[in-house]
């Protein structure tokens, strides 16, 4: 019986100019560089001014197109991750789709936060292993600053915008592609890290008053932190396993970018260098579900990602969510 990977073709991003600094927020909330830096690691953050979701996982997705040597017609599905979508209803895959001139496929929007890209890449694969796709298009886009109450000091530091894609084809090599995946939620935890859909009032209801923050994420620190400590070891355990890989063997850990010492543990956890732990949050911050694919298409452009390496990347936060993907390249 053939073995159908999904093999990693081509990435792309799409990274707002706008640099909001950490000396830029000291002017805003109460905080300090230095503060921000030893907490999060985060130095910058890109914000997306007067920019669209859908702009920006337009441009990624035409850079990861370009990047894959492919037109847009030759796509079979199209998944685009966020949390802040431009709007609830048409989704933005939809709007994707026509504005990349591709052909009327399945296009869907899949919320999973920061576990967003991890979970589209779960799905593209199990479309690809199905037979019903060949060559699927993965984009996570986010405009966070949208959602960021910059009266927080506590939320507004770490979130930043950005978008990236991957794009996936089928291929008969078991040495090549998707390894495994793991995906799971924890929804006990979601008041940790939550944002209302749609605070608006209630025409049948006798009194809804509407919090003017209500837009606003809102999250626990210490409790996602608390979550991760023990679901990000077991998104990358159970993906090792099911892909028969050692720890020993990862050549790279590509994790979401959420808090640098969330990384640290990560390193340790599994004896590797803080090298093979790729890190650019001090960069871009916190951007949900684009950071593993942000972070992939650095490494792809600056020559890191070789074939033969093996990858793991993980993503986890509101849900709470979180899975692992083991990439052989």
């Amino acid at each position: 019986m053939e073995i159908i990977n999904s093999q990693l073709i081509g990435t792309g991003s799409c990274i707002p100019d706008f640099v909001l600094t950490n000396a830029m927020l000291e002017t805003m909330v109460d905080t300090s560089d230095e503060w921000i830096v030893k907490r999060t690691g985060v130095k910058e953050r890109r914000i997306a001014k007067n920019t669209h979701t859908w702009e920006l996982a337009l441009g990624a997705a035409q850079n990861a197109l370009t990047d894959a040597g492919i037109a847009a017609e030759e796509l079979d599905l199209i998944l685009v991750s966020t949390c802040t979508p431009d709007t609830n209803t048409p989704n933005t895959a939809s709007v994707l789709q026509d504005k990349l001139g591709a052909r009327q496929v399945g296009a869907i929007d899949i919320n999973n936060a920061c576990a967003g890209f991890v979970s589209a890449t779960d799905i593209a694969d199990s479309y690809i292993k199905a037979g019903k796709a060949k060559t699927v298009l993965v984009v996570s886009a986010e405009t966070l600053h949208r959602i960021t109450d910059y009266t927080d000091r506590s939320t507004c530091i770490l979130f930043g915008d950005g978008a990236a894609a991957a794009v996936y084809r089928a291929v008969e090599n078991e040495n090549v592609g998707i390894q495994s995946t793991f995906i799971a939620a924890d929804g006990s935890g979601a008041e940790y890290l939550y944002m209302e859909a749609l605070p608006v009032e209630d025409p049948f209801a006798a009194e809804r008053p509407v919090d003017p923050k209500a837009r606003f994420l809102k999250m626990q620190g210490a409790a996602v932190v608390r979550f991760t400590a023990h679901a990000v070891p077991l998104a990358i355990d159970t993906a090792l396993q099911r892909a028969g890989v050692s720890a020993e063997e990862i050549d790279w850990v590509v994790p979401h970018q959420a808090n640098l010492r969330i990384l640290d543990v990560i390193a340790k956890r599994y004896h590797l260098p803080k090298e093979k732990v790729y890190v650019n949050m001090d960069r871009f911050g916190n951007t949900s579900s684009a950071s593993v694919p942000i972070c992939l298409d650095e490494m792809r452009k600056n020559g890191l990602l070789q074939a033969g390496q093996t990858i793991v990347c993980t993503g986890f936060g509101g849900g709470l969510t979180y899975g692992a993907f083991v990439l052989k390249l």
